[in-house]
């Protein structure tokens, strides 16, 4: 039986590790096509069946060129983002520049370069990675990330609402908190405040009213029903995935 991604061409930033390749691999199981792109090649490796692209979403004109050439695109999920732990007061100026060139220009760098062949094709889907910690909910000392997501959102919004008659849906995906290595580097950070890896970890379980973390997995499946065919009613969503976090 086809899968539901059969014959479509889907690009993917930050596809070496956690939301980001676990939906590459996804993408491919429904018979999609994909280049799977990040900055560390090395994190690309045992994608079986996966075209690979090492990609640096920071590179303008390099990012051009890589979405272009890989195109025309059916779908594009653009996951890279970083997560800065701090207050407006702590936040220094190279934070803010680099949290808003990764987490929201480089969104925009991709999806400009993929529109023009999603055009052309007559359709195509954006999937853009937000965040419940956005403008729908803040959580303490995640300032500059909240702010940069809650920018996501209004891109988000933007896109859908300026291409929604050329067949061109934008969506955003706003988890609570998953289960990935950049978890485990934040709660790397906040261990020895928290005393001890165990409680850091505990902390981010204790703020989920599941009582658990997601998985990258469970992501993925969001991001792929925001690809495929039957979302085709659905744009200019903030899709929230965050085990009640918000509840």
């Amino acid at each position: 039986m086809a899968g539901r991604l059969q014959g479509k061409r889907c690009f993917v930033t930050a596809a070496g590790q956690g939301i980001g390749r676990a939906t590459a691999l996804a993408y491919a199981a429904e018979g999609a096509s994909v280049v799977a792109t990040d900055r560390d090649a090395e994190k690309l490796q045992g994608l079986d069946g996966i075209e690979t692209l090492a990609l640096d979403v920071l590179d303008d004109k390099t990012v051009a060129a890589a979405v272009q050439g890989a195109g025309p695109l059916d779908v594009l999920f653009n996951c890279a983002g970083f997560v800065h732990q701090n207050s407006i007061e702590t936040c220094t100026d190279d934070e803010w520049d680099f949290a808003f060139a990764l987490n929201v220009r480089a969104m925009w760098q991709t999806t400009r370069a993929a529109l023009p062949g999603m055009i052309g094709k007559g359709g195509g889907s954006i999937v853009n990675m937000s965040s419940a910690c956005s403008s729908l909910k803040g959580a303490p000392n995640r300032f500059l990330y909240g702010t940069t997501k809650a920018a996501v959102i209004g891109l988000t919004k933007s896109v859908a609402t300026d291409y929604v008659s050329k067949g061109i849906r934008c969506n955003a995906v706003c988890p609570g908190t998953v289960d990935t290595p950049s978890l485990g580097d934040r709660i790397a950070a906040n261990a020895a405040q928290a005393g001890g890896m165990d409680a850091a970890r505990a902390a981010f379980v204790a703020r989920q009213a599941m009582g658990r973390l997601a998985t990258a997995e469970e992501m993925a499946a969001l991001v792929v029903y925001l690809s495929a065919p039957e979302s085709t009613f659905v744009t200019g969503q903030a899709m929230v995935i965050d085990g009640g976090w918000m509840l």
